[in-house]
């Protein structure tokens, strides 16, 4: 029997959402059989935001490649930077200096709280309370001031260099930031009043795409996809790195695998980020914010800046670690818990100053797999919160 034929024995219509639509978080489009009103297949079709960055970083330095990363998760960007410098200092062998770690594990905190509050924001809004946008955005707001203070710009920062940090925190920042974790608590418990016993948002979510965790596994979702379904696993805990070992946190759970319990994880997983990065400010180290060995990747800050601002020393600089920089010959996988989940990069180096080959494993694309599955025996007004719940970003699923 063709498809065709089968389609019209069960009498499906075949309805295109997006890719220009507001709740496909950017140019994702779904092909939906309907049967009424009811999903029978939804079938994501991808690869309008693709821009070959894999590609495109086999002809950078290492350190010109991480603008290229800024713009997968464009909403966590110094998520995506720490991925991607942990694993070129993994095959170069740099060891990153303790308060360069720290302030590190600082920006990728804070970074998770500002995509979180996005995520709710306009989750929230695709199912129909605007409030909670409006008021997730006023703290996203302070989250985008803080990272500016330390890296100059609000989003695609490339903050993080191999080797540590471009520049130490300035003076106005750590005041700032605590006063911000002051109110956050209040805050959350502000959203989590609006949302959390609201009838309207139960009826919109409480088992509304429903993933076990067999299939969870089965389908490699990870992050609060993965840990909503009851599986504790969390790259932070589980494989540590930067010093997370040093930090206690708690890896937030849920029980039924639904809509709703992905939105009470990501919400306990804000304020768990606040109390990792209390302890990040409190034990903060003294000392250097990158390694010896990561100056050869690093341009004297006295030729890019204001006066002295000088591009012929610059570019002469620069040829001089393209010509006199060997890399190891070798391959590294490194990964962490971004705020989607696990992010990893594959790098291969031929010794040169580029990577050989860049492979990145990206969690929204991974996430964005179990899309059929949660969809089928629903109902379109559904799709909204089973797209949303996935918390995607389409740079960081076509790349």
């Amino acid at each position: 029997m063709s498809v065709t034929t089968e389609r019209a024995e069960r009498r499906t219509v075949t309805l295109n959402m997006g890719p220009q639509h507001p709740s496909t978080h950017g140019v994702l489009r779904v092909i939906l059989d309907l049967e009424g009103e009811t999903v029978v297949d939804a079938q994501p079709v991808i690869g309008y935001l693709h821009r070959g960055t894999e590609k495109l970083a086999e002809s950078k330095t290492y350190q010109q490649v991480i603008p290229l990363i800024d713009r997968l998760d464009y909403l966590a960007c110094p998520a995506y930077n720490f991925a991607y410098c942990l694993a070129v200092e993994k095959l170069l062998g740099i060891k990153v200096p303790p308060r360069a770690q720290y302030i590190r594990v600082i920006m990728a905190e804070l970074a998770r709280i500002a995509s979180h509050l996005i995520w709710l924001g306009s989750h929230a809004m695709d199912i129909g309370a605007v409030t909670v946008f409006l008021y997730t955005f006023r703290e996203r707001e302070i989250t985008y001031e803080l990272l500016e203070m330390v890296a100059g710009v609000r989003m695609h920062q490339s903050y993080f260099v191999v080797g540590g940090v471009r520049w130490d925190l300035p003076e106005a920042f750590i005041p700032k930031l605590k006063a911000f974790l002051d109110i956050l608590p209040g805050k959350i418990e502000e959203y989590e009043n609006l949302l959390t016993k609201n009838k309207i948002w139960k009826l919109r979510t409480v088992n509304v795409g429903v993933l076990s965790k067999e299939d969870a596994i089965a389908y490699g979702a990870t992050g609060p996809m993965l840990r909503g379904s009851g599986l504790r696993w969390d790259i932070r805990e589980v494989y540590p790195y930067s010093g997370y070992e040093q930090f206690d946190f708690e890896i937030p759970t849920g029980e039924h695998g639904d809509t709703y319990d992905r939105y009470l994880v990501r919400m306990e997983e804000m304020r768990q980020s606040r109390r990792i990065i209390l302890q990040a400010l409190e034990g903060l180290p003294e000392g250097p914010i990158h390694a010896l060995e990561g100056k050869l990747f690093f341009p004297d800050p006295d030729l890019v800046r204001g006066e002295h601002r000088d591009m012929a020393a610059l570019i002469h600089q620069f040829k001089l670690v393209c010509e006199g920089f060997h890399a190891p010959v070798g391959e590294v996988y490194q990964s962490i818990e971004a705020p989607k989940g696990e992010l990893g990069f594959y790098v291969v180096g031929d010794g040169g100053p580029k990577p050989f080959r860049l492979r990145i494993r990206l969690p929204s694309l991974m996430n964005l797999q179990t899309l059929p599955l949660l969809s089928k025996g629903h109902k379109v007004a559904d799709m909204a919160a089973i797209i949303g719940t996935l918390d995607i970003v389409l740079g960081d699923v076509d790349k």
